[in-house]
């Protein structure tokens, strides 16, 4: 016998189309590029490493759930997150898979706390030391994120170009780096070099996304 539906169901009905949006890896890749701002379809086709068919078909679905929006540019559409309440759900599931997936705590302990155990630079630490001039924070995003939104004085220098630009860095400052978000592999790796050429250096604890939801300043070009 069918279970009646009443405004209850239909209410649960509605989360879940939230749910199945989210329930792609692919998706979720997206919206963290989409975090850092707002791309095209086929610069997030080319990061991601999916077909530009794929990558519009999964957008679509993100799109009719409201959890990205879209515009047209001649003959390009563009996405932006729809909500910035979207990278809460992220982070809350990120926090629940990093509680209860013992994959996961395997995979961060082995692809990312390996390469830098330390504790990172809490962002209002960060904030702090960087008003008192006792740090020098690099981003290492690529250079399109980083024109979109960094932190204020943050220089940029790309993980591929660390070691050829070590000379730029203040040598009685501590570094701190930052890239897309906790489990981005940039500024675990940026601290692992840093450490190797004999820089201090410490990792921020969150990405860009996670700083300008906190309501810090973040400045563009």
């Amino acid at each position: 016998m069918p279970k009646p539906s009443g405004p209850k169901q239909t209410l649960f009905e509605q989360l879940a189309v939230i749910a199945r949006a989210l329930g792609s890896a692919a998706r979720l890749e997206l919206l963290d590029y989409l975090a850092q701002g707002e791309r095209s379809v086929e610069e997030l086709a080319a990061v991601a490493q999916l077909s530009i068919a794929n990558t519009s078909k999964h957008l679509q679905q993100l799109k009719a759930a409201g959890l990205v929006q879209a515009r047209r540019e001649g003959k390009y559409v563009h996405y932006r997150l729809g909500d910035e309440r979207v990278l809460d759900t992220v982070a809350d599931l990120r926090a629940l898979a990093e509680a209860h997936l013992d994959q996961v705590g395997a995979l961060v302990q082995s692809y990312l706390t390996s390469r830098d155990a330390l504790e990172p630079l809490p962002a209002a630490e960060l904030l702090e030391r960087a008003r008192d001039g006792l740090v020098t924070v690099i981003d290492v995003r690529p250079p399109e994120e980083y024109a979109q939104g960094h932190i204020p004085g943050a220089l940029n220098i790309p993980l591929d170009r660390l070691e050829s630009r070590l000379g730029e860095l203040p040598p009685e400052r501590e570094i701190v780096a930052y890239c897309r978000g906790p489990w981005c592999v940039l500024a675990f790796e940026a601290v692992a070099r840093l450490r190797t050429a004999g820089v201090k250096a410490r990792r921020l604890e969150d990405g860009l996304p996670e700083w300008r939801r906190a309501g810090r300043p973040v400045e563009s070009d």
